[in-house]
C-alpha cells in the first residue's frame, strides 16, 4: 500500500512538472519577446485623427514639402514601444505615434479665378499673367491672345490643369468646400481577390 502511494505521488508529482514545463515553455517566447514598435502597428489595431484643413487652401494646415502628420491612437489595450523606447499599454485615448499623409503643395493659386481669367480675359493674357508667366502674357497680350487660337489652346490647357501656377504648386480646388484627391492604388489598398471558375 505504500508502494502504491508512492508511486502515486511520483506519478502526480511528474505530471505537475511536465504541465509546469509545458506552459513556461509555451509563455516564455510571450514575455521573453520584446513589445514591437509604435508605428509598426497593423491596420485596425490603430486610429488617425482626420488632420485639419485649412479654409484657404482646402489641404492640412501642418502640410510641408507635401508631407502633413496626424496623430494616431493605437486601439485600446495594445502595447507597443514609443519612439523613446518606454513601453506603453494604451487605453485607446492617448496618441502613440505620428503618421505622414500626403498632401499637395499650394502656394495660393484658385482654379477657379485662372479658368475665369482664361475665358474672360485670355485674349489679353490675364491667365498667363495671374500663373506666374509673364512673357507668355505679354505675347498673348500684343497678339490678341494669337488671333484667338491660343486663347483657345489655354482654355483648354487651364481647365483640364495641364498648365499650373509656374512655381510648381497645385491649384486651390475649393468645389462645395470639399478637398479633391487623387485616388490610387497603394500597399494598404484592399484588393478583392478573383474567383476562378
Amino acid at each position: 500500500m505504500a508502494a502504491s502511494r508512492t508511486r502515486l505521488l511520483c506519478l502526480r508529482s511528474g505530471m505537475l512538472i511536465l504541465f509546469v514545463y509545458f506552459v513556461y515553455s509555451k509563455l516564455d517566447p510571450v514575455l521573453g519577446e520584446e513589445a514591437m514598435s509604435c508605428e509598426s502597428l497593423r491596420l485596425g489595431q490603430y486610429l488617425c485623427n482626420d488632420p485639419k484643413i485649412d479654409e484657404a487652401t482646402q489641404e492640412p494646415e501642418n502640410c510641408r514639402d507635401t508631407t502633413a502628420w496626424v496623430e494616431c491612437l493605437p486601439a485600446p489595450n495594445i502595447s507597443c514601444r514609443l519612439s523613446n523606447g518606454t513601453e506603453f499599454r494604451f487605453s485607446g485615448k492617448e496618441v502613440g505615434f505620428n503618421k505622414t499623409i500626403s498632401c499637395r503643395n499650394v502656394s495660393g493659386y484658385s482654379y477657379k479665378v485662372a479658368v475665369a481669367l482664361s475665358l474672360f480675359l485670355g485674349w489679353l493674357g490675364a491667365d498667363r499673367f495671374y500663373l506666374g508667366y509673364p512673357a507668355l502674357g505679354l505675347l498673348k497680350f500684343c497678339t490678341v491672345g494669337f488671333c484667338g487660337i491660343g486663347t483657345l489652346i489655354d482654355f483648354i490647357l487651364i481647365a483640364m490643369q495641364i498648365v499650373g501656377p509656374a512655381d510648381g504648386s497645385n491649384y486651390i480646388v475649393d468645389y462645395y468646400g470639399a478637398r479633391l484627391t487623387r485616388l490610387s492604388i497603394t500597399n494598404q489598398t484592399y484588393r478583392k481577390p478573383h474567383l476562378s471558375l
